[in-house]
């Protein structure tokens, strides 16, 4: 049966960010997707130079209303991910409303980009829209430490704190949660990240279960974009492969984040040479050469799950998101992100862009 996927996010004409990075790798793994693209630049805005164009919330109306038109606006999922504009965000949610009244099974994948470390690195007037119009349509979203934090009004000092931030943004509406990055210490160390997952399902019988997992993430010395865009794209392909099993989910999302990563620092390096560190250009994500990792990942660490809400023992699942220095109408996400093996039965972790 088809599944189609209706991805509103950012394009570049060389190499991988926004919808460059999630198309690929879903239509590989079997959906059908349809790119509105909120920009069109040149390259990424790590680059010393770029040039383009930024959708305006009218011009995504007048592309959403031909969709429409021609009656072919049915989507099993919605995928988004960074916007600086109050009016386009507020168009996206119109349109993610509408949609969900003609297939109210429709699942819509959001990561919620306000800022990190403390500091916003979009609009402050986006907040507000985020939170009481974005989350509340969201079904699954990817925020990092700080982003929980803010759309929660709680900080997170523990990983208790951080498991009650996964309920308060599950009380908001969506029912799968992943902190994307947190200030949590790792039991392996300073080159480790935690990461926390949870996932809140209804049984036949009408009472719900909460199912949370938790790994840790080895640090790598580079910093990648478009790995945020991947990572949320195969978040929305694995749990639809794996609905019920949020342990597997991120097994198959983080696994194929780790062969794609290490197979673009592979040869990042190789381009840059010895002692030299590698240029944007050459750190863009080998995603064509990962194609088989993408289909069929071989899984490169094993997840835990964690006890019931109500027990001493919390656990989770995340991934290391890093503030770009850009404050641009593409600025974004960069994630720090390699998979280890071996990973103890409790922790959080990261994200990236």
């Amino acid at each position: 049966m088809e599944c189609r996927v209706l991805s509103i996010q950012s394009h570049v004409v060389r190499g991988y960010v926004g919808n460059k990075s999630a198309s690929f790798p879903l239509q590989v793994l079997g959906f059908e997707v349809d790119s509105i693209n909120s920009v069109q630049f040149s390259n990424h805005t790590g680059y010393s130079h770029w040039k383009g164009q930024v959708l305006t919330a009218d011009e995504l109306h007048v592309l959403y209303e031909g969709i429409k038109l021609n009656k072919v606006h049915q989507y099993d999922y919605v995928l988004t991910g960074y916007t600086r504009d109050t009016s386009f965000l507020e168009m996206v949610v119109d349109i993610i409303q509408e949609l969900k009244r003609a297939n109210p099974n429709l699942v819509y994948v959001c990561d919620p980009v306000l800022g990190d470390h403390g500091s916003m690195y979009v609009p402050q007037n986006l907040y507000p829209v985020y939170k009481n119009k974005v989350v509340p349509v969201a079904d699954i979203i990817t925020p990092n430490q700080f982003e929980a934090e803010l759309l929660t009004g709680k900080n997170i000092t523990t990983e208790k704190d951080a498991v009650e931030v996964m309920d308060l943004l599950h009380a908001m509406g969506p029912d799968t949660v992943v902190i994307t990055s947190s200030d949590l210490p790792s039991r392996l160390g300073d080159r480790f990240l935690v990461s926390l997952g949870s996932q809140r399902k209804v049984r036949p019988d009408g009472s719900r279960t909460t199912q949370r997992v938790r790994m840790e993430v080895h640090k790598v010395d580079a910093v990648f974009v478009g790995t945020g865009d991947l990572f949320a794209a195969m978040l929305l392909a694995w749990t639809h492969h794996y609905p019920d099993d949020l342990k597997m989910a991120c097994e198959k999302t983080f696994s194929v984040m780790h062969h794609v990563i290490q197979r673009t620092i592979s040869y990042a390096h190789e381009l840059a040479g010895p002692g030299r560190r590698p240029s944007p250009p050459q750190l863009e994500l080998r995603m064509v050469q990962s194609k088989a990792d993408i289909e069929d990942p071989a899984i490169f660490l094993k997840s835990f799950f964690c006890p019931p809400i109500n027990t001493s023992t919390r656990r989770a699942l995340v991934l290391k998101r890093i503030s770009p220095r850009r404050q641009s109408a593409c600025d974004r996400i960069t994630r720090d992100l390699c998979l280890v093996s071996g990973a103890p039965a409790c922790s959080i972790h990261p994200k990236v862009i």
